[in-house]
């Protein structure tokens, strides 16, 4: 398919190589400027701003001031509209997440004796408002719902809200209220973008503020967090969607073209690359793929084709095994699957990637639907610091420290000797033996 991006990775400059690298939102200088006004709208006008902004950027003219919140009767009405099998998934999904994520709580309370009569330790207890972002400009996203809403369940997180875009008829995504009731979430509001963003940051007459907002979203929604980071807590950064797709010689070039197109789908700002030492697996998968958009339906083969041609996917060749590592670890993805028959072999070489998927029958969909780890994952680089979201971003720590009294003497000494060594008289006077006086 001589029009999709192939690159002959040795032979690219240093340059050319770290453009590799970039993603969609990594410039996004033009989209703040465009962001700023939404957010001071939002703050100065609340309600009346959101519902201009539903019309102008959601085509949402029945959007109003005083319909913004999902009723009852919409919760209700959505399981009707929403077909018997995809209801079954998505409690299916929500199991194995609930599943997963109860194994990742962390038990409230630990503490160890670190000195006779010494104890220190931490405390887990809920954030007690956070609001949970599901996109929707380029599909529906149930699945981002059961992502967000379950470990923040499991985390007994006590104020939950969803934020998600209108429909022109103003409504929210069926499939979506579905997943969030069965899911343990009943606040849902019809708004999104930088809007939603600066909604929850600041609060408006429905839309109460939250202390931290997770969840996937534009480049649009990407700056407002970045604006917004020092009003509330913006969770991991995640952006448009990515991956890679790492293939060895041991497997058919078509099933990396297959996989390839998981992510190139969701939209012309997603990023996706085949990374392969193999020349067969790269020429089979790039004949593959237009067979492969001949099944799919046009709008998501305009997104792939986009993303596959341009400077943000396509297909790399690289000259030996270990090139392809490097430049795994050099994208730090946030999906990679490591497509071979032995694909344990190659994970102790990858370092950098949010979420590994492994072997032939493990793709990216079975990841995004319901295998149980959490797909809401960091973009652009950020796998090298950040791991997917999980019940510990709904969670915050304490550290818990006990003294005894006759634990104290010992602690009190060598603490006494650093607080005058770095001359604060207050620190070692509350150490010294004045205390006893107080001591009852």
């Amino acid at each position: 398919m001589s029009d999709v991006s192939f690159y002959d990775y040795a032979a690219l400059s240093a340059e050319e190589k770290a453009a590799l690298l970039r993603r969609s939102e990594a410039d996004l200088s033009g989209v703040i400027e465009k962001v700023k006004p939404i957010i001071e709208a939002v703050r100065t006008e609340g309600d009346v701003a959101l519902a201009r902004f539903a019309r102008d950027f959601d085509r949402a003219e029945n959007v109003t001031p005083h319909n913004l919140k999902v009723t009852e009767a919409e919760f209700d009405a959505a399981f009707k509209l929403v077909d018997q099998k995809v209801i079954d998934a998505i409690q299916f999904g929500i199991d194995n997440i609930r599943s997963f994520h109860e194994e990742q709580k962390p038990e409230t309370m630990w503490m160890k004796e670190i000195r006779p009569g010494a104890f220190a330790g931490d405390r887990f207890t809920p954030i007690q408002s956070v609001a949970l972002y599901v996109p929707r400009g380029k599909g529906s996203f149930p699945s981002v719902t059961m992502m967000t809403a379950v470990p923040a369940v499991v985390a007994g997180v006590p104020n939950l809200a969803i934020v998600t875009p209108p429909a022109p008829d103003g409504s929210v995504d069926a499939a979506t209220l579905v997943a969030a009731r069965l899911a343990g979430v009943s606040t849902v509001y019809k708004v999104g973008g930088a809007q939603a963003v600066a909604a929850i940051a600041y609060g408006t007459e429905t839309i109460l503020p939250a202390l931290k907002i997770v969840g996937p979203g534009s480049p649009w929604v990407v700056a407002a967090k970045r604006l917004l980071s020092g009003v509330i807590d913006t969770g991991l950064p995640a952006g448009p969607s990515e991956a890679l797709i790492f293939a060895d010689d041991t497997v058919h070039g078509g099933l990396a073209a297959l996989d390839l197109l998981i992510e190139a789908e969701h939209g012309p700002d997603s990023s996706a690359y085949l990374v392969t030492h193999s020349r067969r697996v790269a020429e089979e998968a790039l004949a593959e793929l237009p067979g492969l958009w001949a099944q799919m339906t046009p709008q998501r083969v305009e997104f792939s084709r986009t993303v596959l041609t341009g400077k943000t996917g396509g297909v790399i060749l690289t000259s030996s095994i270990e090139e392809s590592y490097e430049f795994v670890n050099s994208y730090a993805p946030e999906h990679l699957e490591i497509l071979s028959k032995e694909p344990f072999d190659h994970l102790g070489r990858i370092s950098e990637a949010s979420e590994i998927l492994l072997g032939q029958h493990t793709p990216c969909s079975i990841g995004n639907f319901g295998l149980g780890p959490n797909a809401v994952l960091p973009t652009s680089r950020w796998a090298r610091t950040y791991g997917p979201l999980s019940v510990t971003d709904f969670v915050k720590r304490s550290s818990i420290g006990y003294v005894t009294a006759a634990g104290f003497p010992l602690l009190a000494g060598h603490a006494h000797e650093l607080a005058l060594y770095e001359g604060f008289s207050s620190h070692a006077l509350a150490v010294s033996d004045l205390r006893q006086k107080y001591v009852k």
